[in-house]
Formats: C-alpha cells, structure tokens, sequence
C-alpha cells in the first residue's frame, strides 16, 4: 500500500470510521455518556447564563444602581459557577472512565485477535511496532468518541447558546464576527491534511526505538562480546532524535492553529471594544448590550477554538483508530474448516502423504515429503542445514498450512479437524527453551492450566527439575526472569521438559533440545527426555549421534526432499548413502559437529539424491 493511500483520510473515510467506533461502543456506554452530556449541556447552559446576565449587571446595578436586583444577581451567578464546577466534575470523570475502559478493551482485544492470527504473521511483523501500536494506538479510539461528545454536547452547545445571546444583543456585530470563520476553517484544513503523515510517521518511528532497545536487552550478551555498545548507541541516538523531531513536528502543526485563531480574536475583539465605546459616546445608550455582547464573545472564544482544532485532533485520534483497526480486521488464514471436528487419538501415528510446502509462492521449501512415524515410537529427522527438517515440525501443529499433499494422524487428516484439538494432543521442547515472565510454577503449569501443585512438581522430578528448584529463594514461586535469565541454559530446559510432561500429550515434537549444553547439563536433560519420550509418538529433530541412534525410524532429509529413510542399520547398509557416508565421516573422526558431517555425507551428485 502506497503511503499516500495510508494516510490519506477523506470524509467518507473519516465517517465510516466513527460510525463503526459509535456502532462498536455508543451502546455499552450509553447510560454513562448520557451523564456526561447532561453535565456538559449544564456547563453550556451556565455560561450563556453568565454572559446574557452581564446586560442586567450594567445596565440595572451600575448605570440604574438598583440595590434590589444585586442579591438576585449575584445569587445567580454563584449558582451558576456552582452547577458548572460540579457538571465540570462530573463529566471529566465519567469521559476518563470510559476513556481508560475502552482503552483496556482494545488492548485485550487486539491482544486476543493477535493471538488467533497466524505463526506467519507474526514471524513477519516486529514486536515492538505491535507493542507501540498496542500501547499508543488503542487511545485513539476513546480520543475519537470524547472528541465527539465534548465538541457535539459542550463546545457547540455552548457556542451555539452564546451566539443566540450575541444575536439577541446585536445581530449586525454578530454578522461581522461570522466573516472571520472562512479564512480560519481554509487553514485548518491545510493542517490537519500536513498532520495525518507526520502522526502516523511518530508511531512507526517509536516503533523501530523500542524495537531496537527490545532487541539490545534480549541479546545483552552479544553486545557485550563484540563490543557493539557505540554502534548501538549512536543507532538509538539517530531513532530517538527521528522520533524527538516528529514528536516536535506534530506540537508545532496542532499548536499552529494557536496564533491563527487568537490572532482573528483579537482582531474582532478590538473592533468591537471600538465600536462599542463610540456607540456609547455618540448615542448616550446604556453600555449593557454590548458588554453583554463582548462577555459572550469572550466566552466564545474557547469552544470556537476548539471547535476549529477539531478537525486536527480528530484526524490525530482517526489515524490512531485506524492502525488499530488494521490489525484487527486481518483475518485469520488458518481457520476451522467448517463442520471440523476434534482429533480423536488411538495411537497417535503420522504420515505425511506427499507434502509440498513453501513460506513463499517463489521459494519452495518441502518437495512431496512422504513417511510414516509409527505410534508410540521415535523417528528422527536428519539432514544438513536448510533440509526442511524444521518445517516439517512446524507444519504439524498447523502453524502453516500445506501448498498440497496431506498430513494424518491417526489416518485423519490434520487440515479437517479443529486446531485446538491439534494442538491439545502435541507437546514441544525447543532447542531454544523460552520462559515467560512469572514464577516456574507458572511456566511449567502453561502445559496445563488445571493442573495442581502435586501435579506441577511431578513433572518437575521427571524432568530432573526438582532438586534445582527446591534450591531456588523462593522454590516454585521464584520468578524466573525475563526469558528465564535468573537460571542456566540447562535448569531452563528441563523446565520446558516438565512444561511438556504436565501436558500428558501424545505427540512430542523435539527440535535436540541437548546440542548447546554442557556435558553435565545434557546428561540430565537426556535422562529427562528419556522420560518424556517414554510411550508417546516423538518427532525428533537430531543432531547427535547418540539420539540417532536411539530413533526407531530415521529420515533422511537433503534439499527439501526425503533422501532415505529406515532404521540406523538399514540405513547403514546402503552403499554410498548419505546415512552411510556420514556414519564413515564420523569412524574418520569428524565427529565435533553433527551437522557439519551431515553437509558433507549429503554434498554429492544431484542425480545420487533421488
């Protein structure tokens, strides 16, 4: 999308956009915005009052010196600035309540929405623009609905009454006060358009800062080693002052209607101060109805100025909405077919039927990928780096669909039942294990929801994870840190060991989850895997010797494609194979890197491949 069409907003744009905010809020606020209006038509009311009983104060209290009328008056205007600081109250109140709901209820939603959106999606799209989004964008929506309310029941209702009690006073200098509007709504119109680019520009901008500062956090460690402090620092000093200037741009275009308005005030304020001081002199007519007409005008002034950056603040608050609502009307590409149903698990077998599959149209990863993993057994995937192996994991819980060829289990295909289902009866250890923010109790119970504290740390012993945690400050309830840092890359896997066991699934994906530990660390972590592999499916992808060796069934993957499969001794016997060829690299001594040796077994003639 060109940047234009983004942040160009027309009127119908603009319309469309309020009415489906009113259509998806006005009613769950209704009785609370009608409170809101009624204090706000108060506040209107209370000022027109105070500027048409001027006349009365001049003409009746000063120029007639009337004592009688002072106590009305003056009780009058007490009341009035009463009713107006209590409906001043009362409406600023009710509108940040419903401000900071709607707020909170865009958050949840846009987070919910997120979380039905596709692995694909966001592996494309930064964190931290959805975090800035989430975080600056969801005020737009409530901005939209106040602006709203505030303008409609209190700046026009206000400026409305005060224009009646101008034309009450003097119609010809009212006329004279209208000739100035043109010029200003000309110039208001040429802001707001300037200030729609730059809005959207400032959020894009802080995205990338805190996207920067996200990633510096997270990989502290290897900006430490290779000494990449300054680089960094000058590339968020160079963001930062990008966003500073933005930031700056939009204050000097919404603050720019300041000298435009207030210069046409005084402009008509002067001249009527004029006007009215010679009417006086050369007509000896009592000075109430213009004083009167000045309060009034006075009074006017504030809403008109508001009024007049309504168009700015709206277009700042409708560009906020509408990158909330970017997000919130992708749909999800993966949704139950109709008619899904669950997965039903007799012995979790899983084939994979001529399997093509790329993450784009032009760049095509899995080529017919056909094998079988028999139920309650092991098979590994191996292969060189880029073979498709960890595509295939994630092509089974359906983080991506298919391009064609079918996957089952159970001899049902995955693409017809519901996700939930799927995905209920798989668990996953990563190679790279990720905590989230809260105790381990936590992380292990995200296996489970509904699992107890006994059942928490039953999974916790068969994951060996138990004796370390009983050594933790606070034992199950120690937080563990962001990304789990307050532990070692070890304690970490063995807590998403456990995290898999609580799940009782079975189905158990394993990307090696013991190729970047130390001897001692891998040894518990084996005994751990040992016991969550014990009577489930496991789709294993490996790296070591050792866990190849163990594999029930082995498949070879090269380029994308299943160069051989079968057990480690089938394999071992085809001459020449790429299983075979490897095993000889190994008796060679090329056994520091597994992957390594397998990029050499498998660098041989295309034609051997097939």
């Amino acid at each position: 999308m060109a940047k234009s069409d983004q942040t160009r907003i027309d009127p119908n744009t603009l319309i469309s956009m309020l009415r489906r905010i009113v259509s998806e809020n006005g009613r769950d606020y209704i009785g609370t915005y009608a409170f809101a209006i009624a204090c706000l038509v108060a506040i209107s009311l209370s000022t027109a009052f105070m500027a048409w009983i001027l006349k009365d104060i001049v003409d009746e209290a000063f120029a007639k010196q009337r004592a009688d009328v002072i106590w009305w008056i003056t009780g009058g205007i007490f009341v009035a600035f009463v009713v107006r600081g209590l409906a001043g109250y009362g409406q600023a109140v009710a509108l940040a309540k419903i401000g900071n709901n709607i707020v909170a209820r865009y958050q949840r939603r846009l987070f919910s929405h997120l979380m039905d959106l596709g692995v694909g999606y966001l592996g494309e799209t930064r964190s931290a623009q959805l975090a800035a989004r989430i975080g600056q964008n969801a005020g737009g929506i409530s901005g939209v609905l106040n602006l709203t309310v505030t303008s409609l029941a209190k700046d026009l209702l206000t400026l409305v009454a005060l224009v009646g009690v101008m034309f009450y006073q003097d119609a010809f200098l009212t006329a004279i006060v209208f000739l100035l509007g043109p010029p200003v709504v000309l110039a208001l119109r040429y802001i707001s358009k300037r200030l729609r680019s730059v809005t959207r520009e400032a959020v894009l901008v802080n995205s990338r800062v805190y996207g920067v500062m996200q990633e510096t956090m997270q990989g502290i460690a290897i900006v430490k080693a290779f000494t990449m402090e300054d680089p960094l620092r000058d590339k968020v000093n160079n963001l930062v002052s990008e966003a500073e200037a933005r930031s700056n741009r939009i204050v000097q275009l919404t603050e720019r209607t300041g000298p435009l308005t207030d210069s046409m005030a005084g402009l008509a304020v002067a001249g009527i101060l004029a006007y009215a001081v010679l009417q006086t002199v050369h007509s000896n007519e009592l000075p109430g109805s213009l004083v009167s007409f000045i309060g009034a005008l006075l009074f006017a002034y504030d809403p008109a100025r508001r009024l007049a950056r309504l168009q700015v603040n709206m277009e700042r608050a409708i560009v906020n909405a509408r990158m909330i609502y970017e997000i919130l009307d992708i749909e999800p590409h993966q949704p139950d077919v109709p008619g899904a149903k669950d997965l039903q698990i007799s012995n979790a077998a899983i084939t994979f039927k001529d399997v093509s599959f790329g993450y784009a149209e032009t760049s095509p990863v899995l080529h017919k990928v056909s094998f079988a993993a028999e139920g309650g057994k092991t098979t590994a995937l191996v292969g060189p780096s880029g073979a498709g192996k960890t595509t295939i994991i994630n092509l089974l819980p359906r983080f991506y669909d298919l391009d064609s060829g079918r996957i089952l289990i159970d001899g049902q295909d995955i693409a017809g039942v519901t996700k939930i289902s799927l995905r209920n009866a798989i668990a996953y250890v990563s190679q790279h294990p990720y905590l989230f923010e809260g105790s381990i109790r936590d992380n292990i119970r995200y296996g489970r929801p509904d699992a107890s504290d006994a059942d928490v740390e039953k999974a916790a012993k068969l994951a060996y994870a138990h004796e370390f945690i009983l050594e933790q400050p606070e034992r199950y309830d120690t937080p563990v840190g962001e990304g789990g840092s307050t532990l070692s890359g070890g304690q970490r896997q063995r807590l998403s060991i456990a995290r898999a066991l609580i799940r009782n699934a079975p189905i158990l994906l394993l990307d090696e989850a013991t190729s970047a530990l130390d001897t001692e660390s891998e040894v518990l972590v084996q005994k751990a895997l040992d016991e969550a592999m014990s009577g489930r499916t496991v789709l294993v992808i490996a790296h070591r010797l050792s866990t190849i060796h163990r594999a029930d069934r082995i498949v070879v993957m090269v380029r994308g494609k299943v160069a051989e499969q079968g057990n480690h001794s089938e394999l071992a016997a085809i001459e020449d194979g790429i299983y075979a060829r490897f095993l000889k690299l190994q008796a060679l001594g090329i056994d520091g890197d597994e992957n390594l040796g397998m990029q050499l077994a498998a660098a041989k003639p295309e034609s051997n491949d097939e």
